[in-house]
């Protein structure tokens, strides 16, 4: 692929995010997209990308080999063995620190939110925005630290989390955007690191099984 094609396809990307995060996934058009990239072509989704599931799916892939290079940089114990805050804070901050790092106009968090539940994701991108890496992680890798704590118990709030990261990156990404908000998004990382921590640990009194919170592309 070129360079002008790579910059085309570049712009293409950054155009639908910004738009689908501010008028939703279905609320946009390819059309609207193009004219917003700046190009004439009006087939260039078609061109660059396919589908508008194959361009939802490419704007997914961006976000996850981007996260995976922030995650990459952030020191960890060998095996993740550090326990329960630790297993949260290598998931958690790398979205945090991606989302920093991102330009104006400030819509990423809002588009993953946006996108997080639509039924034409791939797996590996519904799996990511659903936090089910998080979820592995939880249950696999600190039971012995949440004993007492039934599995389905540790799978639903594992699955309330994907909502609750996006939802609140989201709702900081705005008001930041607004010039509402004087805190950091390192600030919000570790707010979310330690209510994560919380609410993982806290001990359950429930008794019955629990609905699956992982949204609607679960089979």
């Amino acid at each position: 692929m070129s360079r002008h094609s790579d910059k085309a396809r570049e712009a293409l990307m950054d155009a639908a995010e910004e738009l689908f995060a501010n008028h939703g996934i279905d609320g946009v058009s390819n059309r609207k997209i193009t004219e917003h990239a700046g190009t004439a072509n009006h087939s260039a989704i078609k061109y660059h990308f396919g589908t508008r599931d194959d361009l939802l799916n490419a704007l997914i892939r961006r976000a996850i080999t981007e996260v995976s290079e922030f995650r990459e940089a952030l020191p960890v114990s060998e095996d993740l063995d550090g326990g329960l805050r630790e297993v949260v804070t290598h998931r958690v901050l790398p979205w945090i620190y991606y989302l920093a790092a991102q330009p104006a106009p400030f819509c990423r968090a809002q588009f993953l939110y946006q996108v997080r539940g639509y039924p034409g994701l791939s797996g590996i991108g519904a799996e990511m925005l659903r936090g089910d890496e998080l979820q592995a992680d939880l249950v696999g890798r600190t039971r012995h630290e949440l004993r007492g704590i039934p599995a389905s118990v540790l799978r639903a709030r594992a699955g309330i989390l994907g909502y609750m990261v996006l939802g609140i990156s989201a709702e900081f990404e705005r008001q930041v955007a607004e010039g509402e908000h004087a805190a950091t998004w390192e600030e919000l990382g570790y707010f979310l690191v330690d209510s994560i921590v919380g609410m993982v640990a806290a001990p359950s009194t429930a008794k019955s099984e629990f609905l699956d919170f992982g949204g609607p592309s679960r089979g």
